[in-house]
């Protein structure tokens, strides 16, 4: 391959690569987990799915077939599969799209704009999440 072809695909090369690593965290960064242990669905989590997730992912018509009225159906994810991913809250889609971190806005939960009126979660609800989905999302 000639310099001048080189050069070009070691660019594009380059360039695609930082588009993909920026894509993933298109919007800024993570809250840090909460320092908190002993994290629990019951106890921690649930109070914050309830006030701000549950209005439109419960009942018999969930938004993206995404439950998070409870432990099982959160575990078992959206029609797109799982959302927590255990042990590693920063791959999570639920902390990623509660903390407006995703490259797409319309999995930004809760949206900005929501018939429900409910705003974002605080930094400190992330790292409770965080911290629970770290800790074995138990």
């Amino acid at each position: 391959m000639n310099p001048i072809k080189l050069t070009v695909v070691a660019f594009a090369v380059t360039f695609g690569l930082a588009a993909v690593a920026s894509a993933d965290d298109a919007t800024g960064t993570l809250p840090p987990a909460s320092t908190k242990s002993g994290v629990t669905y019951a106890t921690d989590i649930k109070p914050i799915l309830d006030s701000s997730c549950a209005k439109c992912h419960s009942g018999d018509k969930p938004k993206a077939h995404l439950k998070l009225d409870t432990l099982e159906n959160a575990l078992k994810g959206s029609k797109d599969g799982k959302v927590i991913i255990a042990g590693e809250s920063a791959k999570s889609l639920l902390v990623r799209s509660a903390a407006h971190v995703t490259a797409d806005k319309d999995q930004w939960m809760p949206p900005a704009h929501n018939k429900a009126n409910i705003g974002p979660l605080t930094p400190g609800q992330i790292g409770l999440l965080r911290a629970w989905i770290d800790q074995g999302a138990k």
